[in-house]
C-alpha cells in the first residue's frame, strides 16, 4: 500500500484510532494512516504475558511495515491489549458462552489490564508496556446476558470495554484509563517523541 502520512497505525481498533488522534494536538499537520495488520496471536508456552503482549505489539508494527511500499519509511505504531485474571490470559471471546464465562470470572475481582506499545522504522523498535489494575463490582448472571446481548464484548480482550457500556461494571482502576481502552497516551506520545514523530 501506498502511505501519505509517516505515521501508520497497524490496528483497526476505532479506540486506538482516536486516542492516537489527541495525541497529535500540538503538532500543527499531525496525520497518520491505518490498516490492520494480521499476525498469529497465539500464546506461546512459558511466556509470560508481559513478554506475550510485548510480542504482539512489536509483531503487528512489523507486519504493518511489511505492507508499505513506498519508498519514504514511515514509522509504524502496533499495540496490543490481553486482561490477566490470576494467571490466565483472557483475550477476545470466541462466541457469547466464552464471553458468560470470563465475566463471571471477573465479577467481584481483581484484574490486570497490559497493554503494549511497539513503534519501529525497521532499523529501530521501541516498546512500552503498561499494566493497570480494574476491579470489577459483583456481578449477577441477568447483567451479564444483558451485556452479552449488547455485542459489546465480543471484541475485545477480557469480555468488556471500559469506555463503554463495560464502564458501568468498574469499580476502581489503579494506573492508566487510556491504557485499558487500548492505548496508553502518555507512554505512546513519549516514543512518537522519541521517533521525532511529534
Amino acid at each position: 500500500m501506498t502511505v501519505s502520512a509517516r505515521l501508520l497505525l497497524a490496528s483497526g481498533s476505532p479506540r486506538r484510532k482516536e486516542l492516537l488522534a489527541q495525541l497529535g494536538f500540538s503538532k500543527p499537520g499531525f496525520s497518520f494512516d491505518t490498516l490492520s495488520a494480521d499476525i498469529d496471536e497465539t500464546h506461546q508456552a512459558g511466556e509470560s504475558p508481559q513478554v506475550f503482549v510485548s510480542r504482539l505489539a512489536v509483531e503487528k508494527a512489523e507486519a504493518g511495515l511489511a505492507l508499505c511500499d513506498n519508498l519514504k519509511t514511515p514509522v509504524v505504531l502496533g499495540s496490543d491489549t490481553i486482561v490477566v485474571l490470576g494467571e490466565q490470559i483472557l483475550g477476545k471471546p470466541v462466541d457469547e458462552a466464552d464471553a458468560l464465562k470470563m465475566l463471571t470470572e471477573l465479577s467481584g475481582q481483581f484484574h490486570s489490564v497490559m497493554t503494549a506499545v511497539a513503534l519501529t522504522d525497521g532499523k529501530t523498535t521501541i516498546t512500552r508496556l503498561v499494566e493497570t489494575k480494574v476491579q470489577f463490582c459483583k456481578l449477577d448472571e441477568q447483567d451479564i446476558l444483558a451485556y452479552i446481548a449488547t455485542g459489546e464484548p465480543m471484541d475485545k480482550a477480557g469480555a468488556y470495554g471500559i469506555q463503554a457500556l463495560g464502564g458501568s461494571f468498574v469499580e476502581r482502576i489503579e494506573g492508566s484509563y487510556s491504557a485499558v481502552v487500548g492505548l496508553p497516551m502518555v507512554e505512546t506520545r513519549e516514543l512518537l517523541k522519541e521517533m521525532k514523530i511529534i
